[in-house]
């Protein structure tokens, strides 16, 4: 075999090997059985909002405020057709472009508001944990004080401070993911400050501690790098969570305006008097859109955090060993008595 040969087949090898490293393709490859399917699924349905976001412009046949179209006016509470194929709302808009649009706002404040608490809660975890003293107790003291409020209470209190009567597109969102991210700030804070409390008394940190490292470099390098891994999966639950309380927020009335974006919780708000007189079509499809969404971010999350406990993957992996060691039994049986 030739230098170059050499060289060709060592690049796609290692190219392989970073792309099966990535952690969610480890993970996926990790997983056997209904555990898969729940991942594959949940990441299906997180791919499919994603792109209906993305591409909501394209693939919305109107705009999210639309209420005319080259036929003419909408009409108000339209059934089904080829022009409407979800039909129209009693203000009269196009129920599959509020659908395909309100993906998009769901993406932008589930990124704004977790981001925005991963932040927050983070920086805060790791100051408290390793700082200790009188600020861990004040930090703590706060934090449990947020926690026990009701999560939607305290997102509808913070989007009435918050919103100060920004009516556009980012002022809406932005009020609606700022409510939110104060529901999940003591959330992270909790899950990196025990992290940072249980690292730092490592032999690692006390060497680092030793050799003259700065407080700052021990910190963020060592114990903040070391206590972080659970993240990616309270990210998960968290987003279900905050599409949940965004949904509850436009259902109350303290939520997104309709003028400045598409809103599922808002558009169900305004179906509530529908069903009454047999208008189907105005709840049934934000609705479905609200549990297809969460369910994806469910089943994600709770496969990676199944994935993530050493316990149960040892046992999935037994199991999968004792059924190749019983299958391959059973064919030297069957091999046995075909001789005989």
């Amino acid at each position: 075999m030739s230098d170059t040969t050499s060289i060709i087949l060592s690049a796609g090898a290692s190219r392989e090997r970073g792309w099966h490293s990535w952690p969610l393709i480890k993970q996926l490859r990790q997983s056997v059985g209904l555990q898969r399917g729940m991942l594959i699924a949940g990441l299906s349905l997180i791919a499919l909002f994603v792109v209906l976001a993305v591409f909501a412009p394209l693939i919305a046949p109107y705009s999210f405020h639309a209420l005319s179209g080259p036929n003419g006016d909408f009409g108000s509470r339209m059934p089904p057709s080829a022009e409407h194929p979800f039909g129209t709302t009693i203000a009269g808009y196009d129920v599959l472009s509020r659908v395909i649009w309100g993906s998009r706002t769901a993406l932008i404040t589930i990124v704004i508001a977790v981001l925005s608490s991963i932040f927050a809660g983070s920086l805060l975890g790791l100051v408290s944990g390793y700082i200790g003293g009188a600020l861990d107790r004040v930090l703590v003291m706060i934090t449990d004080a947020i926690y026990a409020f009701p999560s939607l209470l305290l997102a509808i209190v913070m989007s009435i401070v918050i919103s100060g009567g920004q009516s556009s597109l980012w002022g809406g969102i932005w009020s609606a993911a700022l409510s939110i991210t104060v529901v999940f700030i003591p959330q992270y804070f909790r899950v990196v400050r025990s992290e940072v409390v249980r690292v730092k008394a490592e032999a690692f940190v006390e060497s680092a501690r030793v050799i003259g490292a700065s407080r700052s470099r021990i910190m963020f390098k060592h114990v903040f790098r070391n206590s972080t891994r659970s993240l990616p999966l309270v990210f998960t639950l968290n987003a279900s969570e905050s599409i949940l309380t965004l949904a509850g927020l436009g259902f109350l009335g303290f939520g997104i305006e309709p003028n400045s974006a598409a809103e599922w919780g808002y558009d169900l708000n305004k179906a509530v008097g529908d069903v009454t007189n047999g208008v189907w079509w105005t709840s049934l499809w934000p609705g479905v859109a609200i549990v297809l969404i969460v369910m994806g971010l469910t089943l994600t999350g709770e496969s990676l955090n199944d994935l993530a406990d050493p316990r149960l993957r040892s046992r999935r992996k037994a199991k999968a060993g004792s059924g190749v060691v019983a299958s391959t039994a059973m064919t030297t049986t069957e091999k046995g008595e075909r001789d005989e």
